[in-house]
């Protein structure tokens, strides 16, 4: 049998492991940054801190925010809009459900919590649509078409994307005197947000039966089957090139994940739909690359799924920048509802400390502090350049008051 040397990590280079001191995390960067140096999730959350500040951070990189899952049923409309409102990111690929639940809370409905003594028959009978622990009344989503259907009468022959429903959605929201949403935050930002599987949602239906309401008034469907050839004015292609329009114009690229699903493989692909047109049409455009990603999802990665693929595996489709050419990636496996507010907060928080500290530095505190005198008398500064209390009065290099010779009275 061959002997092992037993080595020390310090002698191999490796990075020692901290145990968490709560006694010295006084604020949510400091957790997360002491998380960095324990281990499992909590680690790969603390890893995360880190790339999303240098993602949002770096002036010539545009992130992109994938979402998927009821977030904003579970109440995470708001940390989506924190996000938008400080510049976090500056494009937004979302399912559909997720937008039209977001607007629900924006035009003022309610969500309730789940009582789990009444059935789901129960819950069908009473008008409440239930999601996990959560409930969405359906008389939520008919208000919900009601404000869809004004916005869409403004367009109204218009051809549509998802990216120009979204857009007319968000500017009904600003212009009225409704409170904080993620549409309405999204407009006022000039963020864009593309729903690529918009059918497969409240928001696609809504359009659907609009279309279908103005064929009705036109008297183009005499017979109720007649209103399912009554389609929209919508093209999907408008969001692709939209989209891609969007990515070539970056620098530098960065995506933020919730879950996966389709809104993150419709993000993800932009690079390879460049690499594609350039080979079958004869182009030289740049291939736009991830060089940060930053995702959340709980799905493991050995059921094959797009949902829980790592970053690595997406190298391999010319998605992302690999990390030897400086490719920053960091995953987090948990559920979003747990985790996305601490790294959120953490950011937030870390960049108002940089920001504090900026402006802690103003010209004035560089000058030198006046030196009031009154008849030969030294006194201390007085007004906004006076010292702080208790601090010593201006003095020579023995220590002694420096004396100022006071004019005589007139």
């Amino acid at each position: 049998m061959t002997s092992r040397k037993f080595h020390d990590g310090r002698h191999d280079g490796l990075q020692p492991l901290e145990s968490l001191d709560l006694d010295r995390v006084t604020s949510f960067p400091d957790l997360l940054r002491a998380m960095s140096r324990t281990a499992f999730s909590g680690r790969s959350l603390g890893e995360a801190f880190e790339v999303m500040l240098a993602m949002v951070d770096d002036p010539d990189c545009k992130v992109v925010m994938t979402l998927s899952g009821a977030m904003t049923i579970a109440k995470m409309g708001k940390v989506i809009t924190k996000m938008i409102d400080t510049g976090m990111v500056q494009a937004i690929v979302s399912t559909g459900a997720l937008m039209a639940h977001g607007l629900s809370e924006a035009i003022g409905m309610v969500h309730y919590r789940h009582d789990p003594r009444m059935s789901d028959e129960e819950l069908f009978a009473r008008g409440y649509n239930r999601v996990y622990d959560t409930l969405e009344m359906e008389a939520n989503l008919n208000y919900v078409e009601e404000f869809s259907r004004r916005a869409l009468d403004v367009l109204g022959d218009q051809l549509l994307s998802s990216e120009i429903v979204c857009r007319a959605l968000g500017r009904v929201l600003a212009e009225g005197t409704r409170g904080s949403g993620v549409l309405r935050s999204a407009y006022e930002k000039g963020v864009p947000v593309y729903v690529p599987a918009f059918t497969d949602s409240e928001l696609g239906l809504d359009v659907s039966t609009w279309a279908m309401k103005r064929a009705q008034a036109a008297g183009e469907a005499q017979d109720p089957m007649d209103l399912f050839s009554a389609l929209p004015r919508y093209n999907p292609y408008l969001d692709l090139n939209s989209f891609a329009r969007f990515a070539l114009g970056a620098k530098r690229l960065g995506v933020f994940t919730i879950g996966g699903g389709v809104p993150r493989n419709w993000a993800q692909e932009v690079g390879p739909y460049i690499e594609i047109t350039n080979h079958r049409l004869g182009t030289s455009l740049r291939p736009p690359r991830y060089q940060y990603a930053v995702r959340i999802c709980p799905e493991p990665t050995h059921w094959g799924g797009l949902s829980g693929c790592t970053y690595s595996e997406g190298v391999s489709w010319g998605k992302f920048v690999p990390e030897s050419e400086g490719g920053r990636f960091a995953e987090v496996y948990a559920d979003a509802t747990t985790v996305w507010p601490l790294l959120i907060k953490a950011v937030v928080d870390e960049r108002a400390a940089k920001s504090r500290a900026r402006d802690a530095r103003p010209d004035a505190e560089a000058r030198p502090r006046p030196v009031a005198v009154a008849h030969g008398r030294l006194e201390e500064p007085r007004g906004p350049h006076a010292a702080p209390s208790g601090a010593p009065a201006a003095r020579t290099a023995s220590g002694r008051p420096r004396k100022v010779k006071a004019k005589p009275r007139p």
